[in-house]
């Protein structure tokens, strides 16, 4: 186990000097192969025959796939979407330049063995830029001589492509289009009226337009602006190896994408100097940017770094705004937009539902947006996948269907990491203009590395632990009591998984020990011990002395005093101190809690409902948890504070809402054993109202204690606690709302073996990509193929389209009038092509 944590410390050393010592911008983003592409384009401004950039062509003519595409792959893989605008414009640049034709003869092939599985994934209905780009794409390979096939059955989709796009391109512009058209200047048609003085005003302090290389590219070829060119010389400047989608890249994105991957890998740990460094820079520049004002249009990424910024802010207690992601709902039209296209906007609506899991009170703001953003989460996961407006991460129906399932503050964070761990084996694909790019999170296979080893050396960790802590509860007699529940490794699993490891063995498992305590003791006072037993029982701790007691009630009390001995003695030796007296005197009092809830069962009385929730926090017990986990963390706060009998307001709030958490689930079987409820006390108090009306007025209580217990958890200035103790008191939180969430899943003997198994004993499971291979040249059905063929005829004029199958584009300097055909291909059996006559097909 040494040489394990040996590793693990050479990682995270190697990791800090190679990512945060030496961050590299742009090594952080994948290039884009179209963008790319159309620097390559770009004719030398002395000597037209050459390009300009060479590199950019070198890179497109080194960076083709193995399959013959450009362009990213999924998580297995496999080409996605922006692939087929990619492909076509790195065979234009060769086209250009004539060279390539191997790897043109590549893209071709690559074209017609997967342009119908791409076109067809997302019949459903395309991503604006795609209708924008994919069929300008098409016209300019065609201009260029570029013989591209397609099965007939894609005619009709193929079609209603091109209408789209006209239609897109016809449109007034609207505050919801968040991308100018002329962000896609190099796409447009000469039908499109725009001319160089439009260019230049909207060009950028930078030069570029809209921050878009390959528009920027079109730009200078169209106006020769000097800007432009100072622009396009920086991009290939700083990114020798590829240009990005967009340049410059947003470095407060990358860095916040960076922390919130290395927190979901469960590595924070590990980087918190790190992280607090990158998110302190962060909150200052929000504070400086004090004159914010809402955007004049729909901007999905942004709203989606501005919720993630204050996700990130806001657990680690600074103050953020959420005015700045929330802007969008006071908005009818925006609002409307996104409903229509609730699929182009799942990244956005995913963090904004993230960035709601902390609310505090009062924050109706919040709330709002998460209605909003699950409604639109929800909708989009019925529909089906779409391409979105800002990323597509890997599995992200699983991961959006988990969190809308199970919310966070009802999961543990151990298999919370270990889900995004075996999910994220690639690295999110970010939505630029006309292709997908990367984040490739900085040497990200080696963060996921040690993910992958921590995460064992954690299960290694807990597997030793557990049999230790079976192994004491069979030694105290309380594995095999005889009655009531055994949930030695529930309770374990619980604290384990809930607690992150820089916390010591000895912490976990006298925690671990407590609830094992509590829950056998419990049950003695529930169903198991006559009032005199428990009487002797209770008694026996107030004077801590057990020697006259027998049986059950003597096993529980030895155990306890032994627990009880044992932590006061570490704790000594670890921290100075003896605790023993504050230990006796809140076990006393929990105690003291059961018997008289028990009393009050026997006798069947009925307290009120406030008498009851003053001895139901207590007895629930989750004080004496963080209590005693607390007084062994390295902080400033003295024994007398910790243990005072007024308790913390944080403690307090802890311990009415697991006491809620409980009954609101246990209310049914506690019914039928005549004891006592919060839900059942309602209703007496209540008599015109049901179960639902009690279960309802109980959750909204609930709610807003929890909200509150958030404030106090992670609002800096709201006390003077350490952050350790208040995250204790979360982490108890969140235990209590995984048993008790939905169901009661701390009384199931099955329940919780899944989560437990893949807690400490199942292994990472990560799935090698499948990629998909090219099918060998062999014998096949006979098919039909849509060939499309283009025939350019000069055009002195730009206007509207003049026949349905007749459109306009533009080659170099010259306007040309675009005659779109089809012929019916067959493939005979050997695979030759023979061109039979067909009707001519239009596009538009």
């Amino acid at each position: 186990m040494e040489s394990n944590k040996a590793s693990i410390d050479f990682q995270v050393n190697r990791i800090k000097k190679e990512i945060f010592s030496n961050f590299d911008l742009y090594s952080s983003v994948s290039p884009s192969a179209y963008d790319t592409a159309w620097l390559a384009m770009i004719p030398d401004a002395y000597e037209h025959e050459l390009p300009m950039f060479k590199s950019c062509l070198d890179w497109i003519l080194d960076n083709q796939k193995d399959l013959g595409f450009w362009g990213e792959s999924d998580e297995n893989g496999n080409p996605t979407l922006d692939c087929l605008p990619s492909t076509l414009a790195c065979m234009v640049a060769f086209k250009k330049w004539n060279i390539g034709s191997t790897n043109i003869d590549k893209g071709l092939a690559f074209i017609d063995a997967y342009v119908e599985k791409l076109l067809t994934k997302y019949c459903e209905g395309f991503p604006r830029w795609f209708t924008i780009v994919f069929p300008a794409m098409l016209d300019l390979a065609m201009a260029n001589g570029l013989d591209i096939v397609f099965p007939e059955r894609l005619q009709g989709l193929v079609i209603n492509l091109f209408s789209s796009r006209k239609q897109i391109i016809e449109e007034p512009i609207h505050k919801c289009q968040h991308h100018p058209l002329l962000l896609y200047l190099e796409t447009l048609p000469m039908s499109y009226d725009v001319d160089n003085q439009d260019i230049v005003k909207h060009l950028s302090e930078d030069g570029s337009l809209f921050h878009s290389p390959s528009a920027t590219a079109q730009a200078y070829m169209l106006t020769k602006n000097k800007y432009c060119l100072a622009y396009l010389k920086s991009v290939v400047q700083t990114c020798p190896n590829g240009v990005p989608s967009i340049y410059p890249v947003d470095e407060e994105l990358l860095k916040l994408s960076m922390v919130n991957h290395i927190e979901r890998l469960g590595l924070a740990e590990y980087f918190n100097e790190e992280i607090e460094e990158i998110l302190s820079q962060i909150h200052r520049n929000l504070v400086v940017e004090e004159t914010w004002e809402m955007p004049a249009k729909l901007i999905p990424s942004l709203i989606y770094k501005e919720a993630l910024a204050f996700r990130l802010l806001r657990t680690r207690g600074y103050h953020a705004s959420s005015r700045r992601f929330c802007w969008f709902l006071q908005d009818k039209d925006i609002v409307m937009h996104i409903e229509r296209s609730c699929r182009d906007f799942l990244s956005t609506m995913y963090s904004v539902y993230r960035a709601t899991d902390i609310i505090f009170s009062g924050e109706d703001e919040l709330e709002k947006a998460r209605s909003f953003s699950r409604k639109m989460l929800e909708r989009a996961i019925s529909l089906g996948s779409g391409l979105d407006n800002v990323f597509v991460f890997p599995n992200c129906q699983r991961m959006i269907g988990h969190e809308l399932s199970l919310p966070w503050s009802a999961r543990l964070d151990h298999l919370d990491h270990r889900m995004w761990i075996e999910a994220n084996q690639t690295s999110p694909l970010w939505t630029g203009k006309a292709s997908f790019y990367r984040l490739l999170c900085p040497n990200n296979h080696k963060l996921m590395q040690l993910a992958m080893d921590n995460y064992k050396f954690q299960q290694l960790i807990y597997m030793k632990e557990l049999d230790q802590i079976i192994r004491w509860s069979k030694e105290w007699g309380l594995f095999n009591i005889g009655f009531g529940r055994e949930k030695s490794t529930y309770c374990y699993f619980s604290i384990a998984a809930s607690f992150s490891l820089p916390y010591n063995s000895d912490l976990r498992k006298i925690i671990a020990k407590s609830a094992i305590v509590i829950t056998v003791a419990d049950d003695f006072y529930d169903m198991e011990g006559s009032l005199d037993e428990l009487r002797s029982l209770t008694q026996a701790v107030q004077r801590w002395d057990g020697t006259s007691l027998t049986s059950a009630g003597k096993t529980i009390f030895d155990a306890l005093h032994e627990l009880v001995r044992d932590t006061a003695a570490k704790h000594l030796s670890q921290k100075g101190s003896d605790i023993t007296k504050y230990l006796k005197k809140c076990w006393g009092e929990i105690f003291d809690s059961w018997m008289k809830e028990a009393e009050w069962s026997k006798s069947r009385a009925t307290p009120s409902k406030d008498e009851y929730l003053q001895k139901g926090m207590i007895s629930i017990a989750a004080h004496i948890l963080v209590l005693t986990a607390s007084s062994f963390l390295n902080s400033s706060l003295p024994n007398e504070k910790l243990w005072n009998d007024q308790y913390h307001t944080l403690t307090n709030l802890l311990m009415v809402t697991t006491r809620l958490l409980n009954d609101i689930q246990s209310y049914q079987k506690e019914e039928e054993d005549g004891k006592m409820n919060v839900v059942l006390l309602y209703l007496k108090e209540n008599p015109e109202a049901d179960v639902k009306d009690s279960i309802a007025h109980i959750r909204d209580f609930l709610e807003a204690k929890k909200k509150e217990l958030l404030e106090h958890v992670f609002r800096n200035g709201l006390n003077d606690l350490p952050a350790s103790f208040k995250h204790l008191h979360l982490s108890c939180f969140k235990v209590f709302q995984m048993f008790f969430h939905a169901k009661n899943r701390f009384d199931s003997n099955t329940e919780m073996l899944h989560d437990i198994s893949k807690a400490i004993y199942v292994p990472i499971e990560v799935q090698k990509p499948q990629p998909l291979k090219i099918l060998p040249l062999q014998p096949q059905p006979k098919k039909e193929t849509l060939r499309v063929t283009a025939r350019l005829i000069p055009h002195e004029t730009s206007g509207v389209i003049a026949c349905p199958n007749t459109h306009y584009t533009q080659h170099g300097s010259k306007s040309f009038m675009l005659k779109v055909h089809a012929r019916i291909v067959s493939k005979s059996s050997m695979g030759k092509m023979f061109v039979s006559r067909g009707p001519s097909l239009s596009f538009i």
